[in-house]
């Protein structure tokens, strides 16, 4: 009889394991797959923009933000979505900052806070499902580069120079 309960406690000793090993194994495959993760996230909330606001989110993105059509000088255009009480977002703020310092004639940096419901319909055509998230557009408009989460002012500048847009 004592080794039937000797037995049963080891047996649930090593369920308790294997379950904790699941378990970090499970939270390793959210982290290296986060990316994966948000990018279809983000096309489902782009998808939840109906017709009508995608057609017209498209006309007021076009004209603010097609340089080759609006006649402005800018050739790369830095969206930033966030909320002030973030604290990643707050850093994207000296970000920004150092961006709109070193490249004022040549970037031009929004700021969109997803809190605020003016910004709604821009959240949902871009399909943010996280913040902080950064998004570049060519001079055409069309968007070259998306990342959430921080992102430092030397990662981005790396971005702009991929784009051979600079």
């Amino acid at each position: 009889m004592g080794a039937s309960v000797e037995s049963k406690t080891r047996i649930k000793g090593i369920i308790n394991v294997l379950l904790i090993i699941l378990g970090i194994g499970f939270l390793a495959l959210l982290f290296l797959f986060r990316g994966s993760m948000n990018n279809l996230i983000s096309k489902k909330m782009a998808e939840q923009a109906g017709a009508k606001t995608k057609k017209t989110m498209a006309q007021v993105l076009d004209s603010a933000y097609n340089y080759q059509n609006n006649g402005k000088v800018y050739k790369i255009t830095f969206l930033e979505f966030g909320a002030t009480g973030c604290i990643s977002c707050r850093k994207m703020e000296l970000v920004m900052k150092e961006v709109r310092e070193k490249y004022q004639q040549t970037v031009n940096v929004k700021f969109y806070n997803v809190l605020l419901p003016e910004n709604q319909e821009f959240m949902k055509y871009y399909g943010v499902a996280a913040i902080p998230t950064q998004v570049l557009l060519d001079n055409s408009g069309k968007e070259i580069f998306r990342h959430t989460g921080y992102y430092s002012f030397d990662e981005l500048e790396q971005e702009f120079k991929k784009s051979n847009l600079l």
